[in-house]
């Protein structure tokens, strides 16, 4: 069965105008990183929303959530804004959905050529086919269970609330 990956936008897919000086949204920058990545994996791809996760509502979060328990695929990724994953990670989680679901972003925008999204998502590609059911956020070459984890906004990394 293939992966399905929801892209619901993010500092992953953002872009920069040169002309206003701000990021926007234009279209998913994951078919050319799964090129770039070479990967031979069988995956399908579904654009949920594409806006910043800071203006993400219960709605926008539901609608994730819905999507999630209403595929047939039991394997997930979500491209998703690192400022509020972990709120997202939650919501999935008290659904009980009993599947494989990873949360991944990036802290530099994929167009800017210094963005750690291509990592990201081969991390998340791998940990998607290795973890058990669950959700799981995939950054920085780790993942964290939902639950234990935060955005450490002053380094600029994911890390673990505890250690165990």
């Amino acid at each position: 069965m293939p992966i399905k990956i929801f892209v619901t936008g993010g500092t992953f897919d953002k872009e920069y105008d040169e002309i206003r000086g701000q990021l926007y949204f234009n279209e998913t920058h994951l078919p050319e990183i799964l090129r770039l990545g070479r990967c031979t994996l069988n995956v399908q791809i579904d654009t949920l929303m594409m806006i910043d996760s800071l203006h993400m509502s219960e709605q926008d979060r539901q609608h994730i959530v819905q999507h999630c328990n209403n595929c047939d695929n039991t394997r997930i990724i979500i491209t998703h804004g690192t400022d509020t994953m972990v709120e997202t990670a939650k919501a999935i989680a008290e659904a009980k959905i009993e599947k494989t679901i990873i949360l991944t972003g990036a802290m530099i925008p994929y167009k800017f050529g210094s963005s750690d999204g291509l990592f990201n998502m081969g991390c998340a590609l791998s940990f998607v086919q290795t973890l058990p059911h669950g959700v799981y956020i995939t950054m920085n070459g780790r993942y964290f269970v939902w639950n234990n984890v935060r955005k450490n906004k002053e380094e600029g990394f994911f890390e673990e609330l505890t250690n165990g």
